[in-house]
């Protein structure tokens, strides 16, 4: 994959992954959703929810993300490309271990790894479009 293709792909994946973390910063805010508060109660975190900056950005950033997304897909076959969106799950999972504490245990340490060959098997690969 040459190196400029290669950029388009991690510029889409990228925006996806910042995309994730802003929604998870959003929903952060208003706590855990009770789907059981009732009508009013729901109407008010959704209102906040849709207004609150870190959901609008999150939702600017997926927009950005799948016109990048397309430019890269007339760069690079869908079978090399797709599998790339793998490296958004290793971004997240370190960015939310270290922004919102979250759990990197043994396992998913292991998972990372396996993804991360998995990543580098497919990209070297080939893929002549």
């Amino acid at each position: 994959m040459k190196s400029a293709d290669f950029a388009w792909v991690l510029s889409g994946v990228l925006l996806n992954a910042v995309a994730q973390l802003l929604l998870k910063a959003g929903a952060a805010s208003a706590g855990q959703i009770n789907l059981a508060a009732g009508a009013p109660a729901l109407w008010r975190t959704a209102t906040g929810l849709a207004l609150h900056p870190a959901i609008l950005g999150g939702l600017a950033c997926y927009a950005i993300s799948v016109v990048v997304w397309i430019v890269a897909l007339s760069r690079v076959e869908v079978s090399i490309a797709y599998p790339m969106l793998s490296i958004g799950y290793v971004v997240n999972a370190l960015l939310a271990w270290w922004l919102f504490g979250e759990d990197l245990n043994a396992q998913r340490w292991l998972g990372i790894g396996v993804i991360i060959v998995g990543v580098v098997l497919v990209a070297r690969s080939g893929g002549h479009s």
